[in-house]
């Protein structure tokens, strides 16, 4: 792999503008397959165009689904297989996306032809058999042909799967999503139970493309009726809120800041760093909320010189995994602790993401003590400039990028090169919002 070097400087005035930031990762994953497997044409808009995303829209493609061309505007159409794809002539490449590889192995299990699913190094170290066991518990032969045991490439020979009603070992949006979109071709309903309410992309995308999804009062079971027809639909996908946090960081730490940020997603099931920072003191505004299917809207966020530390709370950490990294830099920046736990899956992320947080938050001179299941950080220390490893993890990049804006000196993260699976611009509109 390439590598590649970023810097960041303490900035000596404010970050202020307006920004769109990409379009939502997750949903744009859901997007190309459910839009790839539809029956029809649509068109598709803000889609995100970055690597992990554009892999998936391949992927799709090899299983038969016809995509105009895809224009620096994000705009491009789908026609999709009528949930009738053909066997792929290569091996499906999956790059970076965890995402990808679990969604795309949920659809190619219940396909009547082998397929090989493969990734980059890092996906390639990711673990796979919490998808492995519930699909081949519907009829789905899957081997991991990985060197660590349950990992990628993955071997799938597909066929006729039956309903199962699975209780999630762990809240995972990516594992419950592989389920139902493998009970889409199932003969009967096919219930996934999960411990805790997680991102519900899937089953909104399922509705809005015209597939009953069906939810109990509390949001912890969802059901799907297979041999499903989805029909398409012209789509707008939301600015990502992922992406967004980056920035409500940045204007929250970095003195006499103000940034807006226009059509944010605002999923409940993804927002739930809106009430950490919140509580933390910053001062987040929401307005012209609107949006069909998937809620978005502007936030505006102003600088916070008072910002302390708080507990995240169980309940939170699934709905604000993908933020943690970024919410670790507030945290550093504010005064007193902050405690994060039973957040283990941030082990086995792009990075293991406790270990790497810690580790750069050490290095910039930030007081930050690591655990089994999550870390504390006791802000309040002035951050220094350093050279930091990104663990070629995209969200380990951007976040310690935004913390060399509050911290004296330059800070240099190595290993860059995969900013773009997530978010390309993002060097842009740092330049752009701290002109």
């Amino acid at each position: 792999m390439a590598e590649e070097t970023i810097s960041s400087c303490c900035v000596s005035h404010p970050l202020r503008g307006e920004l769109v930031v990409p379009g939502d990762k997750s949903i744009s994953h859901r997007v190309a397959i459910l839009g790839g497997l539809a029956a029809g044409s649509m068109r598709v808009r803000n889609y995100l165009c970055s690597a992990d995303c554009l892999n998936t829209l391949r992927a799709m493609q090899q299983l038969g689904a016809v995509v105009g061309p895809v224009a620096n505007a994000q705009s491009f159409s789908i026609t999709g297989v009528a949930m009738r794809p053909r066997a792929p002539e290569k091996d499906i490449d999956c790059g970076n996306s965890g995402t990808g590889m679990r969604l795309l192995a949920g659809v190619l299990g219940a396909l009547p032809f082998s397929s090989r699913l493969v990734g980059d190094e890092s996906l390639s170290r990711r673990p796979m058999r919490r998808i492995i066991t519930p699909l081949e518990q519907m009829g789905a032969h899957i081997t991991p042909c990985g060197g660590k045991e349950g990992c990628a490439p993955l071997e799938i020979t597909g066929g006729q799967l039956q309903p199962i009603s699975y209780a999630l070992p762990m809240a995972s949006a990516q594992v419950k999503s592989a389920i139902l979109l493998a009970g889409l071709f199932a003969r009967g309903e096919t219930r996934v139970l999960q411990p805790a309410v997680t991102r519900d992309h899937t089953e909104r995308l399922l509705r809005y493309f015209g597939v009953p999804c069906a939810e109990s009062a509390d949001h912890l079971s969802v059901a799907v009726q297979g041999q499903a027809c989805l029909q398409a639909r012209d789509i707008d996908v939301p600015s990502d809120f992922s992406s967004a946090a980056f920035w409500m960081v940045a204007a929250s730490i970095v003195p006499g800041s103000e940034v807006t940020l226009r059509g944010v997603g605002l999923n409940p099931t993804r927002t739930a760093l809106l009430g950490v920072l919140r509580r933390m003191g910053a001062r987040i505004e929401v307005a012209n909320e609107r949006g069909e299917g998937e809620p978005m809207g502007d936030i505006t966020v102003r600088y916070t010189a008072d910002l302390h530390g708080t507990d995240v709370l169980p309940d939170e950490v699934p709905n604000l995994i993908d933020e943690v990294p970024i919410l670790c830099v507030a945290a550093a920046c504010a005064q007193g602790d902050t405690t994060i736990r039973q957040a283990s899956e941030l082990r086995v992320k792009e990075s293991d993401r406790i270990s790497s947080v810690v580790h750069n938050l050490q290095a910039m001179g930030a007081v930050a003590r690591e655990y089994e299941d999550g870390m504390q950080i006791t802000g309040g220390a002035p951050l220094i400039g350093a050279t930091l490893d990104s663990y070629t993890d995209h969200r380990i990049a951007m976040s310690f990028l935004v913390a060399g804006l509050r911290a004296s000196g330059q800070t240099r993260l190595l290993r860059c090169t995969n900013i773009d699976t997530s978010y390309p611009g993002f060097e842009e509109h740092m330049h752009l919002l701290a002109r």
